[in-house]
């Protein structure tokens, strides 16, 4: 949002007038006086008007490993939600960023920040998720073939996109796919008649899960890891 609209919005004064405060040097932004309406400013952005403070935000972007059990949402009446491994503080604050289903451990990011998030779910994106997986019976030999062919997915009708997989034993992979559908993986697996008993997210695109994060431990990403987005 533009500096001066943002001024017109928080505070009763006209567009034109807001323009008029910011020009003349009446706005800070992130304690610097801006006088150019026309800055761009985000929704964690320090912006006061002749000392008196607009707005005031801190962006959070966490990584959690998700133990298994825990639903990603941020409340449900009847089962434990990863927020509840947050501090109070933090939990009205934060939507997660790409969805891991209730046995399905591993890499979990939250955050406040709406258009960071949106870079990493968005379809177009097709951002890489990396899973390990183990499966109750061995991996057909076919099985990278066809998933690099594209599995059809008879509910929603399409055809999921070129997936890679890397055989780490007899029944367990490493999985690369680019879509973040309705239990995607194990319905990729069902569809070579194989099950799925463990599965674990190790990636999105190149945010790794801190190794040596224990399961339901969190900490905020580093500057480095935000900008891998």
């Amino acid at each position: 949002m533009r500096l001066d609209r943002f001024i017109c919005k928080h505070t009763e004064h006209s567009h034109q007038t807001s323009r008029r405060l910011v020009a003349s040097g009446r706005v800070t932004v992130d304690d610097q006086v801006l006088t150019d309406p026309r800055h761009a400013v985000s929704a964690f952005n320090t912006i006061r008007l002749d000392g008196q403070l607009l707005q005031q935000q801190q962006a959070h972007y966490l990584m959690l490993n998700k133990p298994a059990g825990y639903l990603s949402a941020t409340s449900d009446p009847e089962h434990t939600t990863v927020l509840e491994l947050l501090p109070p503080a933090l939990r009205p604050l934060l939507h997660i960023a790409g969805r891991l289903d209730r046995a399905t451990t591993g890499l979990l990011l939250l955050t406040n920040d709406g258009s960071w998030s949106r870079q990493i779910t968005a379809p177009e994106q097709k951002i890489p998720k990396v899973y390990r997986v183990t499966t109750a019976e061995p991996i057909n030999p076919e099985a990278e073939i066809r998933f690099h062919q594209g599995i059809h997915l008879a509910r929603e009708n399409v055809t999921t996109s070129p997936a890679q997989l890397e055989r780490l034993s007899d029944c367990s992979c490493r999985l690369t796919i680019y879509e973040g559908r309705h239990h995607q993986v194990k319905r990729m697996f069902a569809a070579i008649d194989n099950e799925v008993i463990a599965l674990h997210r190790e990636s999105m695109g190149l945010i790794r899960l801190d190794e040596q994060l224990q399961p339901g431990e969190f900490r905020e990403l580093t500057e480095a890891e935000r900008r891998l987005v």
